[in-house]
């Protein structure tokens, strides 16, 4: 017995969007092609599905209408030009979180021979990244969380990346004032916004990958310290926040005296998303 994909596919979406599901429809697609081994673009020509293949997306989908991330439950998370492997006990990538890559990106492109730095890396999306887009330049970074590490340890394997288990406060010695870039996107939610966090994160992403103490800016001014250290004279670091962070985090920065153009940038959106800043020489 045979089912249709159309069918399967409105029922999955109503069953979505009454779960609070932001994007039902897409999804839906997105499960049902992980499911089948297709490309969502190619969904339309699966028109019969068998009946074990849909039980298989059903409980898919009941599992995603619980609000369990959509990515836990492909296995993977498109990056850039890039897939990860993500599930539990990583944060998932976000898609705005493209633009600063995009901004290391940039700036390690420029140098000939570039040290860059990935504080707080998870999954190794970041760092990932860089070392696909500028295959010359030499790329460390350092995880925390001994199972987010093990997450970077598989999508960065082969990549040629120095990944580090390790605490950002006090990890590289061996570059400090050497490093041209240094990169990271920090735990930057304040404990107070708990209950404003998506179910999606709140219940799955790790915690110390999301919260930073009562302003949410614990993390950016170490951050701003070690940054300090590690980067050469003229040495750049970008780091995302909050899109209420907007003055904030980049006052982090200007309040050491330590840093040149200190500027915040926002995302496709118009939020402000990320704050970069020049080592003073």
């Amino acid at each position: 017995m045979t089912t249709r994909s159309r069918d399967l596919l409105a029922d999955a979406e109503a069953r979505l969007a009454a779960a609070g599901v932001a994007s039902p429809r897409p999804d839906a697609e997105t499960l049902l092609a992980h499911l089948l081994g297709v490309p969502r673009g190619l969904l339309p020509l699966q028109d019969a599905v068998g009946a074990d293949d849909a039980s298989a997306f059903s409980a898919l989908v009941e599992r995603r209408c619980a609000r369990e991330p959509l990515q836990h439950l492909t296995g993977t998370a498109a990056f850039r030009h890039v897939d990860l492997a993500v599930g539990p006990g990583v944060f998932v990538p976000r898609p705005e979180t493209e633009l600063l890559a995009g901004w290391a990106i940039e700036q390690a492109a420029g140098l000939d021979a570039p040290v860059v730095v990935d504080l707080c890396t998870g999954s190794g999306a970041i760092a990932r990244s860089i070392a696909d887009e500028v295959p010359h330049a030499r790329v460390h970074a350092v995880e925390l969380d001994p199972a987010a590490h093990a997450w970077a340890e598989r999508n960065l394997a082969g990549t040629g990346v120095d990944l580090r288990l390790g605490d950002m406060a006090e990890e590289f010695d061996d570059l400090l004032g050497t490093v041209d870039v240094v990169v990271c996107n920090p735990p930057y939610i304040p404990w107070e916004a708990w209950e404003s966090v998506a179910v999606e994160a709140r219940d799955h992403d790790p915690h110390l990958a999301l919260f930073s103490g009562d302003d949410g800016l614990v993390a950016m001014r170490v951050l701003a310290q070690r940054a300090a250290l590690l980067l050469r004279p003229g040495g750049v670091v970008g780091a995302e926040h909050a899109d209420v962070q907007g003055e904030s985090a980049p006052a982090v920065f200007a309040a050491t005296g330590r840093w040149l153009d200190v500027r915040d940038h926002r995302d496709l959106a118009g939020r402000a998303r990320f704050t970069t800043a020049r080592l003073a020489r």
